[in-house]
């Protein structure tokens, strides 16, 4: 769930799409690239491992150009940096 307060999470949501399961119920879900930044900004356990996931689901698929630029904020932010070099230690690793 997002609220809108950041200027990033308004991107969520105008980036999000439906999702249709059957029968007939639609659910909004966010990009993968934006649930990556989401997944790495929360950094737990759990978080780092659904990262890892997505990499491999979407080798190939991702725009990392977009999510160094929405995450670098949101790490200054929190005084963080070392989350977007983890990211990237896991991106080489998982990537194929």
């Amino acid at each position: 769930m997002a609220l809108g307060a950041l200027r990033f999470e308004e991107r969520v949501v105008q980036r999000s799409s439906l999702f249709v399961y059957p029968p007939d119920v639609s659910l909004r879900t966010c990009s993968a690239e934006d649930l990556v930044v989401m997944k790495a900004f929360a950094g737990r356990g759990q978080d780092w491992v659904d990262v890892e996931r997505i990499i491999v689901r979407q080798t190939g698929k991702l725009d990392w150009h977009y999510i160094r630029e929405q995450l670098r904020p949101l790490a200054e932010l929190k005084e963080a940096p070392e989350i977007l070099t983890e990211l990237e230690r896991r991106r080489r690793e998982f990537e194929q």
